[in-house]
């Protein structure tokens, strides 16, 4: 009897064991769902996000669970996939994009989202506020108030002799830019002229509205539609000869003038700080949403030089970055 007690307290005691095991391995591996406007293989901000999330601990396909959505660039599929996202119910969802956030926010009131916005979420509708955006949502916005006027400035100061300055802009992008540049144009001297695009389809009328009214320089708000179209909206400027500034880096390393805006990739990895909190036990409703307070200005003398413009060494040496 003694031995058949003993095997039968061992049995026992590695079954809780093996419970206990499996459990903590439960533990270790919870589940994000990331929905993307593009593609993991082709979204710019994936690397950043991934290793956001292995800087605090959480390895892909170690100790952390992707579940991938990607519309592919068609924004038609963009509800369809939030669903089948939700469905899978992971423990977080990460909504990349501002338009890509309505979908997800549908999709569930109870699975807590991690956003990452171009836009303004407030004046979108989308949270009361960003000290406590309340619900299930929370997360970073490239967005903030000062941008607008020391982009304007920037270019003030690059050019002391342009007037009159474009703004390429996206009306359905809810943000303060165009708003905020308003005011700076007036404190500044300057005549802005607005040049709206809701779709691709609109450029041409935009670049013809700029050579009417004779602008001589280019802001252009970042949205996705503006990303998207980026190499041609350089080009365009280029074409005309016209000045083009931006929000960010990508733009001046391609080719704009300058770029003045938050670093995407700090950013990106500043939402995987929220995943990891919320995976941790915080709840999205008490997780204030982070505005950027970091700022790069990129300058490139190439195609400064190529304009015949002669930047002052005052604003270089107030560069974060140079092309040459």
């Amino acid at each position: 009897m003694g031995r058949i007690a003993l095997a039968v307290v061992l049995a026992v005691s590695f079954t809780f064991a093996s419970l206990a095991v499996g459990a903590q391995q439960a533990r270790r591996s919870p589940r994000l769902g990331v929905l993307l406007f593009s593609s993991p293989e082709t979204d710019p901000n994936v690397a950043a996000l991934r290793q956001g999330l292995a800087d605090l601990g959480h390895t892909e396909s170690h100790n952390l669970t992707i579940e991938y959505r990607g519309a592919g660039g068609k924004p038609e599929r963009l509800r369809d996939l939030a669903v089948e996202l939700v469905a899978a119910k992971p423990d977080v969802i990460l909504a990349l994009g501002g338009d890509v956030l309505p979908f997800v926010r549908a999709a569930t009131s109870t699975i807590p989202i991690v956003m990452v916005v171009s836009n303004d979420p407030v004046a979108a509708g989308l949270v009361a506020s960003m000290a406590r955006p309340g619900g299930n949502m929370t997360g970073v916005t490239f967005v903030s108030s000062d941008l607008a006027a020391k982009r304007l400035q920037f270019l003030k100061d690059m050019a002391p002799r342009v007037s009159r300055v474009g703004v390429l802009w996206n009306p359905d992008h809810v943000d303060p830019e165009y708003r905020e540049t308003q005011k700076a144009a007036q404190a500044l001297g300057m005549r802005l002229q607005s040049l709206e695009v809701r779709n691709a389809g609109d450029f041409d009328t935009a670049w013809q509205s700029a050579t009417a009214t004779r602008v001589e320089a280019v802001i252009a708000v970042s949205s996705r539609l503006m990303t998207l179209n980026r190499q041609q909206i350089i080009e365009s400027s280029q074409e005309r000869r016209l000045l083009l500034g931006s929000g960010w880096g990508p733009w001046a390393k391609e080719g704009a003038l300058f770029s003045y805006g938050p670093d995407l990739n700090a950013i990106t990895q500043r939402a995987a700080t929220y995943v990891d909190k919320i995976l941790k036990g915080a709840k999205p409703a008490d997780l204030p949403i982070e505005q950027p307070t970091k700022f790069e200005l990129v300058i490139n003398l190439k195609t400064a030089k190529a304009l015949g413009l002669k930047i002052p060494p005052s604003v270089l040496g107030r560069a974060d970055q140079v092309i040459e």
